[in-house]
């Protein structure tokens, strides 16, 4: 009999925090890969930066504080949180010198090359440039700027989090003031500590005169006012100034359970994220030992938490560089998404929903019949309630203003808002007080629970009594970020799905736990448990002698249960294959544990948000989509929701995304023994990147079904228009 094996061994384990590390680095390596186009290159650093700043505020902050609560317990890799903090620092250090190389030693060279060239020290401007540099900065930044001196009346003043900063050392021009103070000959002289804010109010890049026909040239704003700097202090000498960037703790502690008015506590905590305790800063290479200490003593950084940085802080300026005009020819061609073939008929929402579910895949696909399906309901007499589920909205949301309507119109609207939606709370809180305002029904989620499942039921009155729709998505009610994110979501009016929904919205919006459910499976009650049970019966099918697998398509890996039952069922048999675009805290290659299971991660010019799963369940397939992760949070501390796709038309679909991203060797990394990523070795194989083909396919698909219906041959878009 074979030796069991000890599934909580904790060398069976990566850290979650280093394999996210390990994620970013992916990132990065797009914003490294010569073959693509350079703009897109740019693009990628952003992200990398953009990243690595959310992770500090939240990630970083929480093992900071659980060192300073001294709390102990081990992690499922077995490491402390002050062990984990020590390798975060070597390889957090690490990424931010090989973003700063990508920088330095290939995109600011071929930029120039390409005609953008960025002047990185305004002492390298010329003449011409110096004055033009000096009038604009007296005529648009000289205004906006509020130089802030610190001594024995003026504190340190607030350093916003993310905010840049340019600090300086000041001695006073009038020598026989400072004789007074004591600074006699032959004396130190007495320097002053002053700093100004770089108003995010002005555009970072400030175009200048390039001297050269059809180039451009761009200087950063902190660069035009270290120039000008002396301006602001004009009493003083300015001894040296250098910009700096502290990142703060941005987690917010709120305790439900003694907030009277959880809208009222969120507001006052999103207050204190600019106080948080500093957790990192950045300061430009070679800045002077005075200053630094100055600015390390007051902010209480710690030596290891200083990054001295060798070019511009704050690389998400790049995003703003990859927006501007005149250089599409350096970006890759931009994808409109499209038609969805069931949609493209002129109709009634639901009609055609009640001719089959229908499956939306984003952004291949548009987003449009998901706000046309509110919006419809909305306007529709028939419709008597719309209830749904909201975590991230876009800036100008057509659903919402479709929800407020609806309310206007006198159907039941009920909306849960989730105010702890991480960095969003505060655009949360303004569409909650609308919505209230509108006349909706406002719910502000659980105690204790953020609910993150993407749900809307609409029920209305049709001729044969009452009728269900239900739309269910595995990513979020935004219209923007559904041209970024790749989803799936499904339209349908099963009674099934209908009954398991309104019982959904009477447990978030009541006391309402029912007592069984029909098809969907919710977390943090049953959903974690389904999958453990799915999991089980593939091994247990192996050992039966039946064929095992499962395909798993998620962003996140950690959950040490469900790790566990994976090495259990690939133990006894069963093949694994998952894509895991994010942090993965499995193993791969552990000699009779997981030697049958495989990990790849995509990174591409969408960002891969899509949960599928596949279990071939002796023959007879099941095919699974879910709001959730494979996480703690989302198993055990969040709303999720898990729904079967029943019809065999749209299963193959789902399964067919696995297969394709499964035969990705342009875009796919997959994980090592060692922990470490690659790309896909491509020798003897085809060049199959699985977003461009699902590009493809959309596309093919809507001009099929136009050229069906019309006889007219459809062109399909494939500009994004501005």
């Amino acid at each position: 009999m074979a030796e069991k094996k000890n599934f909580q061994d904790s060398s069976y384990y990566t850290n979650r925090e280093l394999s996210w590390i390990l994620f970013d680095k992916r990132v990065l390596a797009e914003a490294r890969d010569k073959q693509l186009p350079l703009f897109e290159r740019l693009k990628f650093l952003s992200i990398t930066a953009s990243n690595l700043d959310e992770f500090f505020m939240v990630r970083v902050a929480s093992l900071k504080d659980m060192v300073n609560a001294k709390y102990t317990k081990k992690d499922i890799a077995g490491l402390t949180a002050s062990q984990q903090l020590e390798e975060l620092n070597i390889v957090t250090h690490d990424l931010v010198a090989q973003q700063y190389s990508t920088y330095n030693r290939s995109l600011v060279g071929q930029l120039a090359e390409n005609g953008m060239t960025i002047v990185e020290k305004h002492e390298n401007l010329n003449k011409d440039q110096a004055a033009y540099v000096d009038a604009w900065f007296e005529e648009n930044v000289y205004p906006v700027l509020t130089p802030m001196a610190v001594d024995s009346s003026r504190p340190f003043p607030l350093i916003r989090n993310k905010t840049l900063n340019i600090g300086a050392l000041l001695s006073k021009k009038d020598q026989k003031g400072m004789k007074e103070k004591g600074g006699g000959k032959g004396e130190k002289q007495e320097l002053e500590f002053a700093t100004v804010q770089v108003p995010g109010v002005l555009e970072r890049i400030v175009p200048i005169p390039s001297g050269k026909d059809g180039n451009r040239t761009v200087i950063l704003l902190e660069e035009v006012i270290e120039r000008n700097i002396s301006k602001l202090f004009l009493n003083y000498h300015v001894v040296c100034s250098y910009p700096f960037r502290i990142m703060r703790n941005a987690d917010l502690s709120i305790d439900e359970d003694e907030a009277e008015d959880l809208l009222k506590e969120i507001e006052k905590q999103l207050k204190k994220r600019q106080w948080g305790q500093a957790i990192r800063l950045e300061v430009e290479a070679g800045i002077d030992k005075r200053l630094l200490k100055i600015i390390q003593d007051d902010l209480a950084v710690g030596e290891e938490d200083i990054y001295r940085i060798d070019g511009p802080l704050d690389l998400t300026f790049l995003m703003k560089m990859y927006a501007m005009e005149g250089f599409d020819h350096l970006k890759a061609e931009k994808y409109i998404p499209q038609p969805v073939p069931e949609f493209m008929e002129e109709g009634s929402v639901f009609d055609k929903i009640r001719q089959g579910d229908i499956l939306l895949h984003h952004p291949y696909q548009t987003f449009t019949p998901v706000v046309d399906f509110i919006r419809e309901a909305a306007r529709d007499p028939e419709v008597l309630a719309i209830k749904q589920t909201l975590y991230r909205v876009s800036g100008n949301s057509p659903i919402i203003a479709a929800l407020a309507q609806a309310a206007e119109n006198g159907k039941q609207v009920s909306v849960l808002v989730e105010l702890k939606a991480r960095f969003d709370e505060e655009h949360n809180i303004v569409w909650a007080k609308m919505l209230e305002k509108a006349g909706c029904h406002v719910i502000y989620g659980l105690v204790g629970l953020k609910t993150h499942s993407k749900i809307t039921l609409v029920v209305r009155r049709e001729e044969d009594g009452i009728r269900r729709y239900v739309h269910l998505g595995t990513g979020n009610y935004n219209d923007a970020t559904a041209k970024l994110y790749t989803d799936v979501g499904i339209m349908t009016c099963r009674e099934a799905v209908g009954e398991d929904a309104t019982a959904v919205f009477n447990m978030l919006s009541g006391y309402s736990e029912p007592l069984s459910w029909n098809c969907l499976s919710l977390a943090p009650l049953w959903l974690k448990d389904r999958f453990l049970y799915l999991i089980g019966r593939e091994a247990r099918n192996a050992r039966a002698g039946e064929t095992g697998h499962i395909i798993a398509k998620m962003n996140s890996l950690c959950d040490k249960d469900i790790i566990a039952a994976l090495y259990e069922a690939a133990a006894a048999g069963v093949k694994i294959e998952l894509i895991v675009r994010g942090i993965c805290c499995l193993k791969v290659g552990i000699p009779g544990v997981s030697e049958n299971i495989s990990v790849r991660s995509i990174v591409g010019n969408f960002l891969e948000h899509a949960r599928i799963f596949y279990f071939e369940n002796g023959g007879n397939c099941e095919v699974y989509c879910s709001s959730a992760d494979w996480m703690p949070r989302n198993l055990e501390r969040r709303v999720e929701i898990l729904f079967p796709v029943e019809d065999p038309s749209l299963k193959e679909k789902l399964i067919h995304i696995l297969d394709v991203q499964l035969q990705d060797t342009m875009k796919a990394q997959i994980l090592l023994p060692d922990g470490s990523y690659e790309k896909v070795d491509r020798r003897g194989k085809e060049a199959v990147t699985s977003q461009e083909i699902f590009c493809q396919e959309a596309m093919e698909a809507a001009r099929a079904k136009e050229e069906t219906e019309t006889g007219r041959v459809f062109q399909p878009q494939m500009h994004i228009e501005e």
